[in-house]
């Protein structure tokens, strides 16, 4: 089973950017989809992003389309999550998970990704 752990979390001011790694260890990662979820403080997990690791289809929340990117280095098995024009509402404990298979539309289901990383926390603030 892959185990994953994220990285990058932190404070930043409204407007400014945050990279989040996402690095995989046991199996490989050929032919798994990484989900990006998120949980703001007092409020359920919600998707952020799925991206197939294979064939890089990527899909996004309509909250974060076009300040937000998701991409892959096969060599080092990590997904990343470019995040920029932050705001407070992106604020919250950032996650990622893994499933068999390739990312479907409806790629945001919690119940479909086995395998979790502890989270890592991301604070936009002034």
């Amino acid at each position: 089973q892959v185990r994953l752990v994220e990285s990058g979390g932190g404070l930043v001011r409204p407007g400014g950017s945050l990279k989040l790694s996402c690095t995989a260890s046991g199996d490989t990662l050929d032919y798994t989809r990484i989900g990006w979820f998120r949980q703001a403080p007092g409020k359920g997990r919600e998707g952020v992003s799925c991206i197939s690791y294979t064939d890089s289809t990527i899909y996004y929340a309509d909250s974060v389309k076009g300040r937000f990117t998701a991409s892959r280095d096969a060599s080092k098995k990590t997904v990343y999550l470019q995040m920029n024009r932050l705001t407070a509402e992106d604020t919250g404990d950032y996650f990622c998970a893994a499933e068999p298979g390739f990312c479907p539309p409806i790629w945001d289901l919690e119940h479909e990704y086995p395998s979790w990383g502890p989270g890592t926390r991301v604070t936009v603030s002034d």
